[in-house]
């Protein structure tokens, strides 16, 4: 055989892995700069102060209660007595009285958001 004419194939080496992890990390990084910078306007501007889907939303001074009377709770193991029954049926009908001292007669209708409801 003649050495010119037998080519020397080298295997072609792929660089996709390596290429691919390098991706993966750029996007990674990214991700946790954007998420970090999102965070940080949201603090400093003030609006996480204002959302109240957050568990740990503190209410205003004016938003709170200060009552003396402590909650009521029904135990939810042990006998039930007429007793239990009794403070449970009081309870019950203090919430009731101050469901219906609700400003508005229709809560589901247009006049629940007026101006006037709403105190604006």
């Amino acid at each position: 055989m003649n050495n010119s004419t037998q080519e020397t194939s080298e295997p072609h080496l792929s660089h996709g892995g390596k290429n691919l992890l390098l991706l993966w990390l750029g996007a990674a990084i990214f991700t946790f700069l954007t998420t970090f910078v999102a965070l940080k306007v949201y603090h400093d501007s003030g609006d996480i102060y204002l959302d109240r889907s957050r568990p740990g939303f503190l209410p205003e001074k004016s938003e709170t209660k200060d009552s003396d009377e402590a909650s009521f709770t029904f135990s939810d193991t042990g006998k039930i007595t007429s007793e239990n029954l009794g403070e449970l049926l009081t309870n019950l009908k203090a919430e009731l009285n101050s469901l219906n001292d609700y400003p508005v007669q229709d809560p589901f209708g247009a006049s629940a958001l007026s101006n006037e409801t709403l105190g604006l």
